[in-house]
């Protein structure tokens, strides 16, 4: 064989190696593209049972067996998608994903706002005809807790009957009177009735007095913002046929909340309050301090059935016996009646500027100067 048959004869021999070894390699990947294929098509049918189920689950109730009322707040301007994840926060539906998904498929719109009463067992269907209808504008249904916020008392109270009753922490609640961010959206809801409060400076809380005297029930659902919304709500409420009142008298808000305050605890009756109210207007017409112990109590932060010299000269703008004029705001929540009193005192025609209650009997003596006041509650022995 010549040398140049031995040439063609290897390079036939290399080219034969060469096609069976990429034969070999196409055999592989093509048992790998099969294996692949089949990794993802297993992969495939196990997505899509699991998204089936989770869809699927996700479309029945969140807990058929729990018949309980969850009271959930929807905002006025809330998208769906923000309704859907306030359903989801509140444990009514179990996924805001799929629900999204559900009223679009079932072209659903035109969802209110308001407050309503859901079940964990209710159906999407019943939930979105709800949804539809409307809310209510405040909280419905079985209440699992009650708050009762009594005539004349203080934010530091308040806080205390809410973790006495409630779920809710005492430190959270008086964390919330100090948030700057959500008095500013109060104020921005409830303008009348909070520019005054919120134009003052060196007030302990904002909302002191404006908590109105009321039982609030609390539900399942309800936050603790939503909670003293009704609160603020309700003062709004009640204050809303004495507004005109109050401008056209030349005062604002937080002076007849201030004057109310202390009428609340300085008398009970409702002659008295309104002669109580007199004074107090008498004493600022002559530049005097409205001197009350209540004042200074608050200033002091505790409460006590006498008051030293020592207390009366604490330093505080909460303190009337060393500050004249109103100091920065109400020192508790009062009454309509208190109020009333303070926009219709009587007795300014008499010019009292002093009065003390006489422990025992309740009578409330009313005095025009400082030595016949001493000599009457000298003799009443208090």
């Amino acid at each position: 064989m010549s040398q140049k048959d031995e040439k063609k004869e290897a390079l036939k021999h290399e080219s034969k190696e060469k096609i069976e070894t990429r034969a070999k390699e196409r055999s592989v990947a093509n048992h790998i593209a099969y294996w692949i294929v089949g990794v993802i098509a297993v992969l495939a049918v196990v997505v899509a049972i699991i998204g089936f189920n989770y869809v699927n689950s996700s479309l029945q109730p969140y807990n058929s067996n729990n018949k309980e009322d969850v009271v959930v707040r929807i905002p006025i301007g809330s998208s769906s998608k923000e309704i859907a994840k306030k359903l989801e926060s509140d444990e009514v539906i179990k996924s805001a994903t799929v629900f999204n998904f559900y009223i679009k498929a079932q072209n659903y719109t035109d969802f209110q706002a308001g407050y309503y009463t859901f079940k964990q067992s209710m159906p999407l269907s019943q939930i979105v005809k709800q949804l539809q209808k409307g809310g209510s504008s405040e909280p419905t249904g079985t209440a699992s807790d009650t708050v009762l916020v009594p005539e004349g008392i203080t934010i530091d109270q308040i806080g205390d009957r809410i973790q006495k009753s409630t779920s809710f922490k005492k430190k959270d609640f008086l964390k919330l009177m100090k948030n700057k961010k959500y008095l500013k959206q109060l104020q921005s809801k409830y303008p009348q009735l909070l520019d005054s409060t919120m134009s003052k400076t060196n007030v302990r809380y904002h909302l002191e007095g404006y908590l109105f005297p009321a039982t609030y029930g609390v539900y399942k659902g309800l936050t603790l913002k939503e909670l003293v919304n009704q609160m603020v709500q309700k003062e709004d409420e009640e204050l809303q046929p004495y507004y005109s009142t109050i401008k056209e008298k030349g005062y604002t808000v937080q002076q007849v909340l201030t004057l109310a305050s202390l009428v609340e605890r300085e008398g009970v009756k409702k002659t008295d309050r309104r002669k109580i109210a007199g004074v107090f207007f008498n004493r600022m017409d002559v530049n005097m301090p409205l001197q009350s112990d209540i004042s200074v109590m608050y200033a002091l932060n505790t409460h006590k059935t006498r008051l030293t010299n020592k207390d009366t000269s604490v330093k505080s703008p909460y303190n009337l016996y060393k500050n004249t004029g109103y100091g920065p705001g109400p020192f508790n929540t009062p009454s309509l009646q208190s109020i009333e009193a303070v926009l219709d005192p009587a007795d300014r025609s008499e010019n009292y500027l002093y009065f003390y209650a006489n422990l025992k009997t309740g009578k409330v003596t009313f005095s025009h100067t400082l030595a016949e006041h001493e000599s009457g509650y000298a003799k009443t022995g208090q």
